[in-house]
């Protein structure tokens, strides 16, 4: 479905989400006990009503946010001056506490758990910009590790997002209000796409963080095979075969990474590994996994900004040498496979907490 235009997002979408979540917040009483009474019918421990909780709750968060971002709006002189220095910073300020409440909801509702293991890439890297470079699997694993950045290492992060996401009122408006980046794959206007992430990656500064996901999606099975595919279909033999060898991630992409850090020579590169949300790959996996109870391993390697290759060729090799160490830590790492039985009391064993 295409994105419908700013206009119809700003004034019809988001006064919606409002409003539904003030009518949810009053008439929640109604919605638990509907969804307790359902509760029986459904495998799994309270799993109805803790998705209906979960999703007031995102919706009442989505408007909490909104209502925010337009006093700031109407503070910085109806928009005149939401692109100053002050304003740009009290914005990141606002995604760090929604980030953090986030991140408090789905520790709660879900019991999720998250954990950082290594060297903090602060430590390694003092007082210089970053690019981060992460693979991309499981729900949400992009808003945790801009929570991460930004709550645990004081980081301001420009990203690069799919723009799809503007579906959601409140990331629309103020990822928008930020230095951020939003693209549609097939679609890149008068610029390439490589062109529209150098511009984003651009005049870093020493507390900013660019991130970024080179697989270009989450994994699955069937996008690694399509991903090799197209590799060889290109004549590249030699990264069709390294990516054979990848398991647990998609081939990575080289031309968006590398024109970041064409635009910020002085930048270190950060790679992120992560473990523990990887098998839930649609709505019918994260309905099957309430409560997730899950714990979510995280993994931080830097490079500084000398020792990333300068030829691409070389940059090429660097970067699947990366990816194929990522893909060894997630194999060293994987949560231990738990089945979703069929079978109705060992699904509610299995869920229950």
């Amino acid at each position: 479905m295409p994105l419908p235009p700013i206009w119809v997002r700003r004034l019809v979408i988001a006064p919606a989400v409002v409003v539904l979540a003030a009518a949810l917040l009053f008439t929640l009483p109604i919605w638990l006990v509907l969804a307790l009474l359902a509760s029986p019918m459904v495998p799994g421990h309270l799993r109805v009503p803790r998705l209906v909780l979960l999703l007031v709750l995102y919706l009442l968060w989505d408007a909490a946010a909104l209502v925010v971002l337009a006093v700031l709006w109407v503070a910085s002189g109806f928009g005149r001056n939401i692109r100053s220095p002050g304003f740009q910073r009290a914005h990141y300020v606002v995604t760090g506490r929604f980030l953090g409440l986030l991140f408090w909801i789905a520790k709660w509702a879900l019991h999720l758990t998250v954990d950082v293991v290594g060297t903090d890439p602060d430590t390694a890297l003092p007082g210089r910009p970053e690019i981060v470079v992460s693979r991309h699997a499981g729900p949400g694993d992009s808003f945790i590790l801009i929570h991460a950045l930004t709550n645990w290492f004081q980081r301001e992060p420009r990203i690069v997002l799919k723009a799809t996401l503007q579906w959601d009122p409140a990331v629309d408006v103020l990822l928008n209000r930020l230095p951020n980046r939003f693209i549609t794959p097939g679609r890149t206007g008068t610029s390439t796409l490589e062109q529209q992430i150098g511009e984003t990656a651009t005049g870093l500064d020493d507390n900013d963080a660019f991130v970024i996901f080179p697989e270009g999606g989450n994994f699955t099975p069937r996008r690694r095979t399509s991903a090799i595919a197209r590799l060889r279909a290109r004549g590249l033999a030699d990264a069709a075969q390294r990516a054979e060898n990848l398991r647990h991630v998609l081939p990575p992409k080289p031309g968006g990474l590398f024109a970041a850090i064409d635009a910020a020579p002085d930048a270190g590169v950060i790679f992120v590994a992560h473990t523990g949300l990887d098998r839930m790959m649609t709505v019918a996996d994260v309905w099957q996994e309430l409560p997730m109870d899950k714990r979510l391993v995280m993994k931080f390697w830097s490079v500084p900004p000398e020792e990333i290759p300068a030829g691409e060729e070389e940059r090429v090799a660097w970067l699947y040498d990366w990816w194929a160490r990522i893909d060894s830590w997630i194999e060293d790492h994987h949560p231990a496979f738990r089945p979703l039985s069929t079978d109705w009391t060992a699904r509610r064993s299995s869920a229950d907490v």
